[in-house]
């Protein structure tokens, strides 16, 4: 990358340990976690917009107001403040949903629910869906320096699963699914509202963006996946 670091070696994906940079002007060195906090969430917005490739470092250290060496101290280099962000990104869809307490609902009310919020987080955080675009085109490179991010999506697959045994065990899903599979066809369908709503409204002549055609797809997407899981 054209943006290099003075640092010791060690997991991009982690944070250094060590004699911390002096404090800018904002005072953030007081508060470590509010500093990586604010880092990354500027970091987000600028990876996103402009991939690995075309992210600036000093841009971050610009909109932080604080230098680049605070940066790569909390993170060591452009490279593990993309980790990061990427884990960060997984972390926020995965906690949230952590907390739909679908084992308190009926197996299709359950899938009903997990479906309409992965739509509704896509649409609310186009900047995940450009992530993990970023991620791809890098053939996955960066996750897999990550130690965390199998971890974060684990819970994902489980959730789902408990809800679709419990529906084959109810009677209501048909046997025979895979987890995996069906989580890819939810993510699927929700992205691709997202990624190509601008190719296909052009293309088409139609607003995707428009109130009635967002509920419009989102019904359309959740009676899908319940009809192909429903026995």
């Amino acid at each position: 990358m054209d943006e290099t670091v003075q640092s010791t070696p060690g997991d991009e994906g982690s944070r250094r340990r060590g004699r911390p940079p002096k404090a800018d002007a904002t005072g953030r060195t007081n508060d470590p976690a509010r500093t990586t906090a604010d880092i990354l969430e500027v970091a987000m917005r600028e990876f996103a917009d402009k991939g690995l490739a075309g992210a600036r470092i000093d841009v971050i250290a610009e909109a932080m107001r604080t230098s680049k060496r605070m940066i790569y101290y909390y993170f060591g280099s452009k490279e593990g403040l993309y980790i990061a962000v990427l884990e960060e990104a997984y972390r926020r869809m995965r906690s949230i949903e952590a907390d739909l307490h679908l084992e308190d609902l009926p197996p299709e009310d359950a899938l009903r629910k997990l479906v309409g919020f992965t739509l509704d987080y896509q649409r609310a955080h186009p900047e995940f869906i450009r992530l993990v675009m970023t991620e791809n085109i890098h053939r996955g490179e960066y996750l897999r320096r990550s130690s965390e991010i199998q971890q974060l999506n684990v819970p994902a697959i489980q959730g789902l699963r408990s809800v679709y045994e419990r529906g084959v065990a109810a009677g209501v899903f048909r046997a025979g699914l895979d987890a995996v599979d069906l989580h890819m066809s939810i993510s699927a369908l929700s992205v691709f509202n997202i990624a190509n709503r601008h190719t296909f409204s052009l293309i088409f002549q139609r607003d995707f963006d428009s109130p009635e055609s967002i509920v419009a797809r989102r019904d359309s997407v959740i009676e899908m996946i319940v009809r192909f899981v429903r026995r």
